[in-house]
């Protein structure tokens, strides 16, 4: 592995970070056809962009179109997203699969210190049931670094989740039980707990199973049931090789070498001052082999200090200015 792949974990301020972003956006200009044709049929010249705030952020849904990647190999994984069986799923091909490895873990230690100090349970029965999931891959290397025999994952054995986390408790042990949201419901439905000991933390989504909440809801209703005062949560995607992790109320922190911006909903290049909800563009220096600036489908309000919430998805039936420059 290359030691500058993995230069944006060492970053020290917002000047390196503008630093990298234009290096990379360079970089990636000239490797990636994909984002560079984006950028030609913007008619924006690498010249001309001073900022990483000029820099142009390529629409989420290229991902599922076409090969976003800045390298001509095999890859050696490739993530997809889940969808049904009618849908077009997301495909992001890694080359190096350090670069992600150091990344998540680098993330995971920034909120929550070394995974050796946990017993990590994770339920993902809608990950676990498809192949190529980023998600099943972090969790996976977090599990086997924790090295407690407790940790591991679940499909839908409530009741041997139950008593684990019972006899976790009874050790005081801290135990991070991560989730995706229809999982946690079922669960917290068919046995509530009292936890003390015991971060839950939901990653988002129904995947079908059930009627979509919104996150306050959700996290009301897990809170009662499991007798915590907090919910945590993680924001990952497929096309993203960096995680933001809330310790509540929905307020999202960033690693250092991941910038969340929100731009106007109708206008994509119209970045929004303020706490205004727009759509997220999201600036991931860990996707070094494909393209490190995306325009996400979800909508949000960008914080002073640099942190964010989710509001929801952007209806595609919104999205003015952007519909010609898919291709």
């Amino acid at each position: 592995m290359k030691n500058d792949a993995i230069r944006f974990l060492t970053l020290a301020n917002s000047n390196d970070f503008e630093t990298e972003a234009l290096a990379t956006f360079h970089r990636q200009y000239e490797a990636n056809p994909v984002y560079r044709s984006y950028c030609d049929l913007l008619n924006i010249s690498p010249s001309e962009i001073k900022t990483s705030t000029q820099i142009p952020s390529l629409p989420i849904q290229f991902f599922k179109s076409h090969a976003v990647k800045c390298f001509n190999e095999a890859p050696s994984i490739v993530f997809s997203s889940s969808g049904t069986t009618t849908s077009i799923n997301a495909q992001h091909p890694i080359l190096d699969k350090s670069i992600y490895n150091h990344s998540f873990q680098k993330g995971f230690e920034n909120q929550y210190g070394d995974p050796k100090n946990w017993a990590i349970l994770a339920l993902l029965p809608s990950y676990l049931e498809r192949q190529g999931s980023s998600l099943i891959y972090m969790m996976d290397a977090l599990i086997q670094q924790s090295n407690h025999s407790a940790s591991g994952f679940y499909l839908d054995e409530f009741d041997q989740l139950k008593k684990q986390l019972e006899q976790l408790e009874s050790q005081q042990q801290p135990t991070l039980l991560l989730g995706v949201s229809f999982a946690l419901l079922d669960f917290a439905e068919q046995f509530p707990l009292q936890l003390k000991h015991t971060v839950v933390m939901e990653t988002g989504g129904m995947k079908g199973r059930r009627k979509e909440m919104i996150r306050e809801d959700l996290h009301t209703t897990l809170t009662k049931a499991f007798g915590i005062e907090v919910i945590h949560s993680e924001y990952g995607m497929t096309e993203l090789l960096s995680q933001a992790y809330s310790k509540g109320h929905g307020r999202f922190y960033a690693p250092p070498w991941m910038k969340v911006a929100s731009c106007e909903i109708n206008d994509p290049f119209a970045l929004i001052d303020g706490t205004k909800i727009g759509r997220l563009n999201i600036i991931d220096l860990a996707n070094q082999e494909s393209c490190a600036f995306i325009a996400t489908d979800d909508l949000g309000r960008v914080f002073p200090d640099g942190s964010f919430e989710i509001m929801g998805r952007l209806d595609q039936s919104d999205i003015r200015g952007c519909n010609l420059l898919v291709y």
